[in-house]
C-alpha cells in the first residue's frame, strides 16, 4: 500500500509548492494512465481521539481498500478490501475506539433486470468480527431490502453505538407473523449487534434527521400519491424532550429542503424556495418555529450549510456560483480559514472535513482547479497543519490547466455560464476544442479539479463545460422543466457554446468535437444529429439514446411514473432521441459502457452501436463486463481514455 505521508510545520512557518504545471511532453499512455487513476485518498475521516485517519484508495482493477494510517507512525494497515464484483466500498467510520462501520454496493441481477444494493457491516479497525447492521432478510420476507440501514447519527464515535434508519418488511408467513413495515430507527451497538427502538417503523415515513446529539428531531413523510415528477414530502418536527410530532412543513414538491439541525441554537438550516431560488433560513424547534432570513444569492441557488463536527455547531454556509464561495457565522472558523488561505496561497479550495469528538484537530482538503488537493491534519492547540495525504499523486509533473469561468451568448440573447479550460503553456488561440456537456439532466459542473477535462487539456485541447437550460442551480426559470423534454434548447446553448469558442478565436470552427458522460453523452449524440457540420467526432460514455426505452427501463422500479412524468409524452421523444436519428450522425462515434450500469441501462449504447453499424457509420463500442455508471476501474479508464484520444486525434488533430 503506498503512503504519502509528510510532516508540515508550524502554520506561521508553512510553505507550500505551487501544483506542479511541469511543460514536458507526456506520451498518450502516460497521460491516460494519471488522469484515469482513481483517487488515492477518498471518503477520508479522522478518528475521534485524533491518532490516525481512516480512508478508501484503489488496487487494481474495480478493487478497493479502506485503510487505517496511524498519524504518529505513519503505518498504514488494511482494515476491508473489495474485489468490486460486484460489492464494491462506498465510505467507512469509526462508530467507537476499535470498530469501523462501512458502506458497501453494488448491483445485482434481480430477475430479468438489474438491482442496486447497500449494505452496513460493522467490524473491528483490524477487519475481523465483521457483521451486518441493517435488519437480516428472512425467507418469507414479502420485499427486497435494497438499501438495509443508514446511519443517522454516530453519537461522537466513543462508544460503538449509533442511531440507525432500518427498512423493515412484513412477513407473509401465517407462522412467522411480522406486520412491521417502513422506517424505523433504532439504536445499534456495532459490537454486540443489541439494539433498542427509538422510533417504530413508519410506513409513511421516508427519512429522518437528528441534531448529531443522539436525538430525532425531524421526520420526512412521503406521499406518492401526489406530484408529477416527484413524489411530495412533508416535515414534522419534535421540541426538546417531547415525543409529539409537530408540523414544520406541509406537503410540497421541492420547495423545502432541511439541512442541518444546530442544537445550540435548537434551530434547523433549511433552503426555502422563493422566486424560484433557493434561500437560506434558520427556523427555531422550540414550539414557536420563529424564521430567520440567512441569504440568498441573485444569480444562483444557495448551496447548503458547514459544520464541523458531528453535533457542533454550523459555522458557515455556501453558495456554488462561477466558483465557490464561503460564508462564515463563526468568528474563530472564519479568522482559521483566512489563515489556511495565507498559508496555502495556491489551493482556495478549503474543506474542512472531520474534526476529533473534542473539535481540538481537525482533517482538512485544499485544493484548486488545477491541483487535484491533499489532506492536512491541523492542531488548534499547538497551531501546527500538517500534511496527510495526496489526492492524485499520479499527477505530479503532469500538466494541469486552469478553469476559467466564462459567459456565452445564446443565439435568443440568453447568458450561459460555462467553464473554459485552455492547455497550460498553449497560446489559447485556434486550437481543436471540446465541448463537454455535463450529465443530469439536472446537474451542473462546478470550478473544481476535473480529471476528464484536464486529460484532454493535457493533450492539448480546449474544453468548454457548459451550463445550458437544464441544468440545476440556476433557479427553476433555467431549469426550463428538463433537458429532455427541452432538448432543442439545451443542445441549442450546447451549439452556441461550440460557436463562441470560434467566435472568440479559441477554437478553430473546423476542428471542434463533443464528449458527455450520461445524460451528457445523450447531449453529444443527439448534438451531433441535431447539428451535423458543427462537430466532427462524438464520444459518449454511458449514454442515453432512447427516451422511449429509457422510460421502459424504469417500469422494473418502484414509482416510475416519476420518471415517465419527467420525461414525458409527445413528438420529442421520438425527435429528441439519438437512436430514432442516427442516420443524421455523419461523424465517427466512440461509445463506452458498463454492463452493470442501473443508471443508464446497458443496451441503450448496444442499441445505438446496432443502429450506427446497420447504416454503415464509424463506430466503436468499448463494453465492460461487471462495472458500473462510474467505471471505477483505473485500467478501464485508461483504455477509453486512449481511444477517445485517438478518435480526437484523427478528426480534429492534435
Amino acid at each position: 500500500m503506498n503512503k504519502f505521508w509528510l510532516h508540515g510545520a508550524a502554520i506561521a512557518a508553512l510553505t507550500i509548492a505551487a501544483p506542479a504545471t511541469a511543460q514536458q511532453a507526456h506520451s498518450l499512455a502516460d497521460d491516460a494512465a494519471a488522469f484515469g487513476a482513481r483517487e488515492a485518498v477518498s471518503a477520508a475521516r479522522l478518528s475521534p481521539d485524533g491518532s490516525s485517519i481512516l480512508y478508501l484508495t484503489p488496487g487494481p482493477g474495480p478493487k478497493s481498500f479502506a485503510v487505517i494510517s496511524n498519524l504518529e507512525t505513519g503505518k498504514s494497515a488494511k482494515v476491508i478490501d473489495t474485489d468490486g464484483n460486484p460489492e464494491s466500498l462506498q465510505w467507512c467510520n469509526y462508530s467507537g475506539p476499535r470498530r469501523v462501520v462501512c458502506s458497501i454496493v453494488g448491483n445485482v441481477m434481480v430477475g430479468p433486470d438489474l438491482d442496486g444494493f447497500r449494505r452496513l457491516v460493522s467490524m473491528t479497525s483490524d477487519g475481523v468480527d465483521a457483521k451486518l447492521l441493517g435488519r437480516p432478510m428472512r425467507v418469507h420476507d414479502n420485499a427486497l431490502h435494497g438499501v438495509d440501514a443508514v446511519v443517522l447519527d454516530w453519537r461522537g464515535g466513543q462508544d460503538g453505538k449509533i442511531l440507525v434508519e432500518r427498512s423493515y418488511v412484513p412477513t407473509i408467513s401465517e407462522t412467522l407473523q411480522d406486520h412491521r413495515e417502513g422506517l424505523g430507527v433504532d439504536l445499534v451497538d456495532t459490537i454486540s449487534l443489541k439494539s433498542e427502538t427509538v422510533e417504530p417503523p413508519n410506513p409513511s415515513s421516508s427519512g429522518y434527521m437528528t441534531d448529531g446529539r443522539g436525538h430525532v428531531r425531524i421526520m420526512t413523510v412521503v406521499d406518492y400519491s401526489r406530484g408529477k415528477m416527484h413524489p411530495l414530502n412533508k416535515y414534522l418536527y419534535r421540541t426538546q424532550g417531547s415525543r409529539e410530532w409537530k408540523s414544520l412543513v406541509g406537503y410540497q414538491e421541492d420547495s423545502f429542503d432541511p439541512l442541518e439541525i444546530d442544537a445550540d441554537l435548537d434551530s434547523v438550516y433549511a433552503l426555502k424556495k422563493k422566486d424560484g431560488r433557493m434561500e437560506l433560513y434558520r427556523i427555531k424547534l422550540d414550539g414557536s418555529m420563529a424564521e430567520t432570513f440567512i441569504a440568498d444569492d441573485p444569480k444562483v441557488d444557495i448551496g447548503g450549510v458547514i459544520r464541523v463536527g458531528e453535533g457542533q455547531r454550523v459555522i458557515a454556509y455556501f453558495v456554488e456560483g462561477d466558483k465557490p464561495r464561503t460564508v462564515y457565522f463563526d468568528t474563530e472558523f472564519a479568522a482559521l480559514n483566512t489563515s489556511l488561505r495565507k498559508a496555502l496561497p495556491n489551493s482556495p479550495i478549503i474543506h474542512f472535513v472531520d474534526t476529533t469528538s473534542d473539535g481540538r484537530k481537525m482533517l482538512i482538503y485544499a485544493g484548486s482547479d488545477n491541483d487535484p488537493g491533499r489532506y492536512y491534519v491541523f492542531d488548534r492547540d499547538h497551531k501546527s497543519l500538517n500534511e496527510a495525504m495526496v489526492e492524485r499523486p499520479e499527477l505530479a509533473g503532469h500538466r494541469l490547466a486552469q478553469m476559467t469561468p466564462v459567459t456565452v451568448s445564446a443565439q435568443d440573447g440568453a447568458q450561459i455560464p460555462a467553464y473554459l479550460t485552455i492547455p497550460a503553456g498553449s497560446s489559447g488561440k485556434n486550437l481543436p476544442a471540446i465541448v463537454m456537456p455535463h450529465g443530469g439532466p439536472s446537474s451542473r459542473d462546478y470550478w473544481d479539479f476535473d480529471w476528464l477535462s484536464q486529460f484532454f487539456a493535457a493533450r492539448g485541447y480546449v474544453v468548454i463545460q457548459p451550463e445550458y437550460r437544464g441544468s440545476e442551480g440556476y433557479g427553476d426559470q433555467w431549469l426550463n422543466t428538463n433537458g429532455f423534454r427541452n432538448w432543442t434548447t439545451s443542445m441549442s446553448d450546447i451549439a452556441d457554446s461550440a460557436r463562441w469558442l470560434a467566435k472568440q478565436g479559441i477554437a478553430n470552427p473546423d476542428r471542434i468535437a463533443i464528449v458527455g458522460w450520461s445524460y451528457g453523452g445523450y447531449a453529444a449524440l443527439q448534438s451531433a444529429a441535431t447539428y451535423p457540420a458543427l462537430y466532427k467526432g462524438v464520444v459518449a460514455i454511458a449514454p442515453v439514446t432512447d427516451l422511449a426505452t429509457l422510460k421502459k427501463d424504469s417500469s422494473f422500479y418502484g414509482r416510475s411514473e416519476f420518471i415517465e412524468n419527467f420525461i414525458g409524452s409527445g413528438p420529442y421523444v421520438t425527435s429528441g432521441s439519438p437512436l430514432q436519428n442516427a442516420s443524421k450522425i455523419r461523424v465517427p462515434v466512440l461509445l463506452v459502457h458498463g454492463d452493470l450500469d442501473t443508471n443508464v441501462k446497458f443496451h441503450q449504447s448496444q442499441m445505438m452501436y446496432d443502429k450506427l453499424k446497420s447504416l454503415g457509420g464509424n463506430v466503436e463500442f468499448l463494453s465492460y463486463k461487471g462495472l458500473d455508471h462510474q467505471l471505477r476501474d483505473a485500467t478501464v479508464r485508461a483504455q477509453f481514455l486512449t481511444k477517445a484520444a485517438e478518435l480526437l486525434d484523427k478528426t480534429i488533430g492534435h
